[in-house]
């Protein structure tokens, strides 16, 4: 395969930056093509943990060329503050090797302040906002009264758009928040101090993938979030504001689906939520609280303590259908050793009485719901020198078995611990 989707088939969270440092090993580019920093990617090398927001995780591969295409949010502050971590750590980041579509919007200080008042404002109807400016910078997009970063190239005219806004939206903070109102000024400091340092990273990723495809280079295209979070296919309206799916890929790095060889699925043995909304799968008892335990649930972005529960079957075969995942990558299949029982949900029992196989993604519904669960036989242990399926225990081997058998797609890849060598791959993509 030359051009590869991967994707979260869960709610975010799933081990995707690790993956995709596996991944770009191969890879001569690695491209963003959704979101903004409410993602949080992190890779484990040796004892330095490493969390990306806006960066692909392929940065840390020295002969990888990472994007960030038309889809994404940038707030240049924040992607400034990730480069000199970078840099600081011993990793090279160049206009060389980090690209920026100048095509994707900027979120401004007037996008995370709207942000926390609008929250705010919600009382009890909260929908869990990461607070950093992402669903507001989409919402400008769509309204077509966004900044995208090629203004930045004329002053004039970025001041000309950016006051506009502020204009707008100082109306509704005075009279719907009754708060502080945004001052030109404050956007202005923060841009011009980051604005010359940017412009150097601007190009046409399109373009550019364009020729490497004709160079016959691969390519990796890294989505944020997950599935369930997506803004269409999501469990709405307690999502992210971009397509987290794959077909985002395409729209968000300006590539047509023809070009896309491959979909790979993320997804953890078992499911994590953060945030507010139905979770069918959720355990609250002693089992839930050791899966958090031992998995170090914790939002790499928001330090938010995850949810936890079994797999859900009927999800993830959601997902691969939404996605056309092709291979599953499943992570953290370490932590559920020592369970003496495993458990999936195959499918939902409605309030009704019927029991389906099908996703719905009706809060409502989804919140009654009881989750049918097939209990599989656990398993003590995964030997750290298992190298490949064969040498895995056999419980491990049913147990992925009949997730592929559910998911109605293979398991391609299995994480078996924290660091970027814990990997058993058991078909390879590139």
């Amino acid at each position: 395969m030359q051009n590869i989707v991967l994707v979260g088939t869960q709610w975010g969270d799933e081990g995707k930056g690790k993956i995709v440092d596996y991944l770009s090993e191969k890879a001569d580019y690695v491209v963003r093509f959704q979101g903004g920093n409410n993602a949080g990617h992190t890779v484990i090398i040796g004892d330095q943990k490493i969390v990306l927001h806006f960066i692909p995780s392929g940065i840390l591969r020295q002969n990888t060329v990472c994007m960030i295409g038309n889809g994404v949010v940038v707030n240049i502050k924040a992607l400034f503050e990730e480069v000199k971590m970078l840099q600081k750590l011993g990793f090279q980041v160049t206009p060389e090797n980090l690209r920026i579509s100048e095509n994707a919007h900027l979120i401004l200080p007037y996008h995370i302040y709207m942000d926390i008042l609008a929250e705010k404002n919600r009382g009890d109807q909260k929908i869990g906002t990461t607070a950093k400016g992402i669903g507001p910078a989409y919402a400008d997009k769509i309204s077509r009264t966004g900044i995208r970063m090629s203004h930045l190239r004329d002053m004039k005219d970025f001041e000309q758009r950016v006051r506009y806004n502020i204009e707008q939206k100082n109306t509704l903070i005075a009279h719907l928040y009754k708060d502080e109102v945004i001052e030109y000024q404050y956007v202005h400091d923060e841009i011009i101090e980051f604005r010359d340092w940017v412009l150097p990273f601007l190009t046409n990723v399109s373009t550019e993938l364009r020729q490497a495809h004709h160079k016959g280079k691969k390519v990796l295209f890294e989505g944020a979030q997950g599935t369930s979070l997506d803004i269409d296919h999501g469990t709405y309206p307690f999502v992210t504001s971009s397509n987290t799916v794959a077909g985002g890929a395409c729209v968000g790095a300006g590539v047509g689906p023809t070009m896309i060889d491959g979909v790979i699925g993320v997804c953890k043995a078992y499911t994590t939520r953060v945030g507010s909304g139905p979770f069918p799968t959720e355990l609250m008892d002693e089992v839930g609280k050791a899966i958090a335990q031992k998995g170090q649930e914790f939002g790499a972005t928001t330090g938010r303590p995850r949810r936890c529960g079994w797999l859900d079957g009927v999800f993830l075969s959601h997902a691969v259908w939404v996605n056309g995942v092709t291979d599953l990558a499943m992570t953290k299949l370490d932590v559920l050793s020592g369970f003496e029982t495993i458990k999936i949900a195959t499918s939902y029992r409605y309030p009704t009485g019927v029991t389906s196989n099908a996703f719905v993604s009706e809060n409502d519904v989804l919140e009654k719901v009881e989750p049918v669960y097939e209990e599989l036989s656990g398993w003590e242990v995964i030997p750290k020198d298992c190298t490949s399926l064969a040498q895995m225990p056999q419980t491990v081997q049913k147990f992925l078995s009949r997730v592929e058998e559910i998911a109605g797609t293979r398991v391609s890849l299995l994480s078996t611990g924290p660091d970027r060598r814990d990997q058993i791959v058991i078909h390879d993509f590139f």
